[in-house]
Parts: structure tokens; sequence; C-alpha cells
């Protein structure tokens, strides 16, 4: 698939930081005094941190993306120095990339890399982002980081009074879920069951967490309105082809237009190189069920 990435000029790079602050995923960093490129799985290609950049060091380089190769990574990093490797690593471990960290792991120990693993182990998984003006650095979208949690870590919300309070906890697995701002390759969509719902599901089903979403990992997208739909089906084919998703569970609205999005889907299909077993769920506009097929 095509893919966008960050490419750095280290020759011209100054060490200003000015890019790291743009960079509200992490994907970059500054390490032994200059700007890194620590994890590609992570770098969303948006170029918010071009904008930062004042001596031109850093350029967007569309290119045919390889599946995301951990040991390739690492392969890359290594000529950079440890400090480059730790943050790396670390960067996994907060981001919830446990099997991706693991692998890493044992490729470093396994060829004589030897660091100060314990201190990765130590490190916690970064919560959720508070809202905070002094967070937020021109073009780009600090709620964009990508996160994978335990539902059990979600809030649960109680509503109603004293005597019929009714506790709901979110299912939901991971952040993002917008399809333009998700990395098809990221672990919570290894072998998972995908649920592809269009914008206003949510909306006008009450229950969709406990009907559609519960050991589902998700993505949102309108048909509609949304801009590069070509991209949602390199998206969706990546997650069949190198995710290995499960299953994809298509819900959408029954009004026309949201059809769209099941065409989206049967495309990427039938680019696909395998037979992932799509189902098809119409809600209505009153909050009902009126179909639900594989299709």
């Amino acid at each position: 698939m095509l893919r966008t990435i960050i490419k750095i000029d280290e020759e011209l790079c100054n060490g200003c930081e000015a890019c790291v602050q743009g960079c509200h995923e992490g994907a970059l960093q500054m390490i032994d005094g200059k700007a890194r490129m620590i994890s590609e799985l992570f770098c969303d290609g948006l170029g918010a941190c071009i904008g930062e950049c004042p001596v031109g060091a850093i350029t967007l380089e569309e290119r045919e993306a390889e599946p995301y190769d951990e040991i390739a990574t690492l392969e890359r990093m290594i000529p950079k120095g440890k400090n480059t490797i730790m943050a790396h690593l670390k960067h996994l471990k907060e981001h919830g990339e446990t099997v991706y960290l693991k692998q890493a792991v044992t490729y470093l120990r396994s060829n004589g890399i030897e660091l100060d693993f314990a201190t990765i182990h130590n490190t916690a998984p970064k919560q959720a982002p508070q809202a905070s003006p002094a967070h937020h650095h021109g073009g780009g979208c600090p709620g964009s980081k990508e996160m994978s949690f335990s539902p059990k870590s979600t809030a649960a919300f109680s509503y109603g009074s004293a005597a019929t309070q009714v506790t709901q906890e979110s299912q939901l697995r991971q952040w993002p879920v917008q399809l333009h701002l998700l990395n098809p390759q990221a672990g919570y969509f290894a072998g998972s069951d995908v649920v592809l719902a269009a914008d206003c599901v949510p909306f006008s089903f009450p229950d969709f967490h406990n009907r559609f979403l519960a050991g589902k990992t998700l993505a949102i997208a309108c048909p509609k309105l949304d801009s590069n739909k070509e991209s949602y089906v390199m998206k969706l084919k990546s997650m069949m082809e190198d995710s290995k998703i499960n299953t994809l569970n298509v819900v959408i609205m029954e009004v026309p237009c949201c059809g769209g999005l099941l065409g989206i889907a049967q495309k990427a299909l039938a680019e696909s190189g395998r037979k992932v077993p799509v189902k098809l769920t119409v809600v209505g506009i009153k909050g009902d069920i009126l179909q639900e097929d594989w299709v």
C-alpha cells in the first residue's frame, strides 16, 4: 500500500526540537542532538512537523510500504546507537505494542545487543492525553496518538435515579478510531474481528458498545463526506493482508449514501489475497436493525 512517511535529513538537522513538539504521536524524538524517527508504525504522515522545521530537514516521502517488520526496523536503527533503540522500545511499551516489543527484545538479545531491558519492562503504558492548550502545536492533533487498552481500564458511566441506576462500561479497546487516522498494521488489528461503522450508527443505535463493539476493533468513516476514500480501500486491504483480520462487520445506516461503505469494503476484499468473511448490518434511523447478513 502507498503510505506517506516522514524523511529526515540528519545533516541539515540542527537539533532545535521544533519537529518533536509538532509530532503528537511521539514517532519523532530528539536523540544525540538529532531528530530521529523511532517508529514508522506510529507516523501518521500528516506532516505537522514539516511546518515546524526551520531548516527544511524534514520532508514527506510517499512510497509503497511493506508490511511493518519489527526486525527490519531494528536493523535500520542499530547503526544509530543504543539511545535510539531504547527510545523505540519504550515507545512500543507505552503504546501497548507488546508483540512487537517481545520480538525486538528477543532479536536484540540473540544478536548480543545488551540494553537495560528492565527499564523498558518497568515503563507504564501511557494514559489517554489530557486536554491542555500547552500541548497543541500548529497543524497536529494530540488526540490522534495511537493507544491500545483493555476495556476494563475505560470509564464506567452511571445514570438514572438512585433506585434505578444503571452502570455501563465502554467496550472501546483502542484509539484512534477514525479510519484516516488508523494504522492498519497496528498490533490491535492482528487477527482481530473488526467493526467498520458509519459515523452516524453509534448515535442511532442505543446499545452500540454491547451489541457491536465488545471484543472488537473499531474503525469509523463516512462514505459520503470523507475525502480520499481510495486510502480507505488501501487501509482495509492492509488489514486483511498484513494484519490478517479475522472478520469484518460493516455497520451502516439505512440511508442510500451509507451503502458506499460496503462498496469500499468489497473493493478492498476483491483486491486482497485473503478471503475475509464480511457481514453487513443495516441500522434504521429509528435505531432498529433492519438487516444483518454475511455478504
